[in-house]
């Protein structure tokens, strides 16, 4: 089955309405048409008797918002590497936001799979963090737009002669972005180089991702604080 799709990117690929399909979770619509079943089970990958007989559900999780931490090249490629191909092999969109020198190491690892996936620099993308939010708002409804099923971004943060209130606003930038894009079909990783980024900015960072990464594996964020809750501190 299809995990992963939004509301929005199953309606997209069903034609069945957003509407429609979120009154079938919530049972407010019983009397579902057979060619709505028909295409919501072809959009899932799945039978209409598996689809009526509940075991398949048609509320996939949303936008996906994830911390890696790595200490060397090798660890960042080792995450980082097969999350993009796996994004390549579903036909998703791939955006990866980092550095020259990591775009170089990222381009060799994927070879002439490169060619599909989209590069920006990070000192560029980054500039201004409303600047930021705004690029990938703008990216990501392009890309869905354009019949992306979901999208996946690799964000590496800059932190080169950042002051202590430009990290603070950062971090409220990365619990904002939890807010802005709870409803996208995208998974955004963002790497935290501990070579460079003090033990205290990455215990910073666990409270603003839900999810933490260790290259494959993916587990919930022991520390993560909601926006309502991390944004309202004084």
């Amino acid at each position: 089955m299809r995990v992963g799709w939004s509301r929005e990117a199953l309606a997209y690929h069903s034609g069945v309405s957003w509407s429609a399909i979120a009154q079938i979770e919530s049972g407010r619509r019983q009397d579902v048409r057979l060619s709505s079943l028909s295409a919501l089970a072809e959009a899932l990958g799945v039978s209409v008797d598996y689809l009526v007989g509940g075991k398949a559900t048609l509320a996939p999780h949303l936008f996906e918002h994830r911390l890696l931490t790595y200490g060397s090249d090798e660890d960042y490629l080792e995450a980082a590497i097969p999350y993009v191909a796996e994004g390549l092999e579903r036909a998703e969109c791939v955006l990866v936001v980092t550095t020259p020198a990591q775009t170089a190491l990222v381009r060799d690892a994927l070879d002439v799979r490169s060619d599909a996936v989209e590069f920006a620099d990070s000192a560029e993308w980054y500039s201004s963090l409303s600047g930021a939010l705004n690029r990938y708002r703008a990216f990501v409804k392009q890309k869905y737009e354009a019949g992306a099923a979901w999208i996946r971004v690799v964000g590496d943060p800059v932190w080169a002669a950042r002051s202590g209130a430009e990290i603070t606003a950062w971090f409220r930038y990365e619990s904002l972005v939890n807010l802005s894009f709870a409803s996208a079909p995208a998974t955004i990783v963002c790497p935290y180089d501990t070579r460079f980024v003090p033990p205290e900015v990455v215990a910073e960072a666990r409270r603003t991702h839900p999810e933490v990464a260790d290259s494959s594996v993916v587990v919930g964020g022991p520390t993560y604080e909601a926006p309502e809750d991390f944004l309202l501190q004084p």
